[in-house]
């Protein structure tokens, strides 16, 4: 098949972009830190379906009246026309407290409908540390599953694209200060899972293409990727349409609750299709170049 542009070339200019997008995510997670949810730290949230119209100083007023610490960048509107007031409060409300302020909330509010969440700090520890438990146990059993279908280098390949992808994610809710809870923790498996789908696809027809390949030079070995990356290119537009189509919908008519999840999910489906053309296979081919260039190197 014929090669539009070569892909691999320039694998630089990718590693850098990519290298960018994460280093202002550290910056932003090291100067800000992490948005997290009520669901990884302790504290509660409280939800209120008020109608259209309310305003957020009189939210806190009410709130501060009855001894609870809020401050105007803990209060946030949700719904299709900001008629739901969501609270966040650092510390958690006791529970014999929460029938108190559902009657101050109703007395201001007749019509309010109320929902209140809290969350141990045990609770919140165990959460965050199971969160990363699951992304590193998928990450562990994709490498071992790609290295033994394909090899060790394909398998570390591929597990450095979806670990970039859920980075990239990470880091630009970090920029965007965007709430961090479980459903983004279920975004990013299944960006895990879309990722390392897509690039297996790749790296199946490059294995195809070396078994009747004579690669005596880095050259040789760019030539049979970019070839391989074309022969799939459009399979990959198409896939990755579809879903992103998909989860732009989610985004765009789901409902507030929802709203992370699939920005989460449109973010990472991007980044997925751009690492694995972009990522996995420039790493695997600059990784096996060098061992070309080793003197009586096959």
């Amino acid at each position: 098949m014929k090669v539009l542009f070569p892909i691999t070339r320039h694998r630089k200019w990718y590693f850098a972009f990519s290298l960018l997008i994460t280093v202002l995510g550290i910056v932003a997670i090291l100067l800000f830190g992490l948005n997290l949810g009520t669901d990884f730290r302790a504290g509660s949230r409280v939800q209120m379906d008020l109608g259209p119209g309310w305003k957020t100083q009189d939210i806190i007023h009410l709130l501060q009246s009855q001894g609870l610490s809020v401050s105007p960048g803990d209060v946030t509107s949700a719904g299709a026309r900001g008629e739901t007031a969501v609270v966040r409060l650092k510390d958690r409300l006791d529970p014999a407290k929460e029938p108190q302020l559902t009657a101050a909330i109703q007395k201001q509010y007749p019509q309010a409908k109320i929902g209140i969440d809290s969350v141990e700090p045990l609770v919140a520890r165990e959460l965050s540390r199971n969160a990363m438990y699951g992304i590193g146990l998928a990450s562990l059993g994709i490498l071992v599953y790609v290295a033994i279908r394909f090899e060790f280098r394909f398998g570390v390949a591929g597990v450095v694209a979806l670990l970039h992808d859920a980075f990239i994610v990470i880091s630009l809710f970090a920029l965007l200060r965007r709430e961090i809870d479980l459903p983004f923790i279920a975004a990013v498996l299944t960006i895990v899972g879309y990722s390392i789908n897509d690039t297996i696809v790749i790296f199946d027809r490059i294995r195809d293409n070396l078994k009747n390949a004579k690669i005596k030079t880095v050259e040789d070995l760019e030539h049979l990727v970019d070839q391989s990356l074309w022969q799939t290119m459009r399979r990959s537009i198409y896939t990755v349409l579809t879903v992103v189509i998909a989860a732009l919908s989610l985004f765009l008519f789901g409902s507030a609750s929802i709203h992370n999840f699939s920005l989460a999910l449109l973010i990472g489906l991007i980044s997925g299709a751009y690492s694995s053309i972009f990522i996995a296979s420039p790493l695997w081919v600059a990784w096996r170049g060098r061992e070309l260039r080793r003197p009586g190197a096959k």
